[in-house]
């Protein structure tokens, strides 16, 4: 039998391609896809439970979407990723509107567990997070098709004590340069202009298979390929930013000077008890030498607040820290006590009102500065990706080297004729705000 199905991806982009791959293996057996949850036969979350927020949004969803079984066609609600993984039982015992619970490891066998579940069967697999094959997936891009995910690996072998990952996607594996250049041909060959190369950890690419990190030769593979003209990096822990993929990223154009460095904090003590493999004075040492190599570069960062044992002098450091630095791109996330973590079971416990007052004095600091830096670019040209026309303000929308999709700015920009999405245009800013940019074509 073929069905209707409808999708919901939460969580990061690493999960994304995950769905992706899911639809891939549906499109094969001759399944359909619908953006309307209520004509659905069948509905699938891919769920996220890294922090407290985002299994809350899941939860949500599942809510949401499990209504569609009394209001509207669906017969079979799957619920797939991270918190299916983590929660399997907690599912089955408080949301019985599930139908199957399909874990990290096992969403390569979606078609068998839509199968089951549409012939009356309850379906629950979890545990086998490491023992599918990366290899060869089937894949439907969502993203705009100018712009795709390339995941290079899965798992992570780090040992951060206030992440759940390692628990829920098993030990590092990466895929063999060949194999990730062919997709990334494919991708090519169907129009996309910018790859951005995920995993949990990018600079550790390839030291499991090849004996060490090898991201720099990855690069250079995909260089060769034609049509390519963006490769953006993200997840680049700053321990595997060496001088050698510095010099690979420096010297081909293909390359963006875009660095996206979970740096979570800036502080020893605070460092040391995350587990971290880093201290500030290489984060400093880091930082300086990026902008050395490359005057031009772009650093995103993510932080950490209120961590167990933040003593007021840690927060001060760090807000210190991305005064000094002028970071580019900064989120910021209150600490999230997650069940099963070392970080959960560490005294200094801080009140979620402290830690909430700390993310948004550091948020106001970053937006500061992504003023300033935005202002120094009034005047300048820069080439710009379109994304196509918004409506409300009347201008055409896209993003630079500078902002990456989904988590950065946008550049708004008049032109006198038409433009397509995923053309690239050169636009002058003529006027700065906290995030986005807005320009004219030239």
């Amino acid at each position: 039998m073929k069905y209707k199905i409808a999708v919901a991806s939460l969580g990061c982009a690493k999960n994304l391609v995950d769905t992706e791959n899911m639809l891939g293996f549906l499109a094969e057996k001759g399944h359909t896809f619908v953006n309307t949850p209520e004509t659905a036969d069948v509905i699938i979350i891919n769920t996220c439970s890294f922090i407290g927020d985002a299994k809350e949004e899941s939860i949500n969803t599942i809510l949401d979407m499990a209504r569609f079984k009394d209001e509207g066609e669906c017969k079979c609600l799957v619920v797939t990723g991270c918190l299916a993984e983590r929660y399997h039982e907690d599912i089955k015992r408080e949301l019985p509107e599930v139908d199957a619970i399909v874990g990290t490891g096992d969403f390569n066998k979606i078609c068998d567990v839509i199968n089951s579940c549409m012939n009356g069967q309850c379906v629950c697999l979890y545990g086998h997070s490491e023992d599918f094959t990366l290899e060869g997936m089937p894949r439907i891009i969502t993203t705009p098709s100018h712009s795709a995910y390339l995941k290079i690996a899965e798992g992570c072998d780090n040992k951060c004590t206030y992440c759940v990952i390692p628990s829920l996607r098993g030990k590092y594996r990466s895929r063999t340069i060949e194999d990730v250049c062919e997709e990334a041909e494919h991708l090519a060959d169907t129009g996309v202009r910018e790859l951005i190369l995920i995993a949990q950890d990018t600079t550790c690419y390839g030291k499991d298979i090849y004996g060490k990190n090898s991201l720099g030769e990855l690069l250079k593979s995909l260089c060769e390929i034609d049509n390519i003209k963006w490769i953006r990096l993200h997840y680049c822990y700053p321990e595997g930013i060496t001088d050698e993929l510095l010099d690979v990223m420096a010297s081909n154009e293909k390359i963006l000077h875009y660095f996206d460095i979970p740096i979570q904090h800036a502080s020893d003590s605070v460092l040391k008890r995350m587990g971290r493999k880093t201290n500030k004075a290489s984060l400093e040492k880091l930082i300086h030498k990026i902008r050395e190599k490359m005057d031009d570069a772009i650093i995103r960062t993510s932080l950490i607040a209120g961590f167990p044992g933040e003593a007021k002098e840690d927060f001060n450091e760090l807000c210190d820290f991305v005064e000094k630095m002028r970071l580019d791109r900064v989120g910021v996330f209150a600490y999230s006590k997650e069940e099963n973590t070392p970080a959960a079971k560490l005294e200094g416990q801080i009140s979620e009102r402290t830690k909430i007052r700390r993310r948004d004095k550091l948020m106001a600091i970053a937006q500061a500065i992504s003023l300033e830096k935005n202002e120094e670019r009034v005047g300048k040209v820069y080439e710009v990706l379109c994304e196509g026309f918004d409506e409300e303000n009347c201008l055409y929308k896209g993003r630079s080297y500078a902002d990456s999709i989904d988590v950065d700015s946008l550049v708004y920009f008049g032109a006198e004729r038409e433009v397509q999405n995923g053309e690239f245009v050169n636009v002058r800013i003529l006027c700065a705000q906290e995030y986005d940019l807005i320009g004219e074509e030239i």
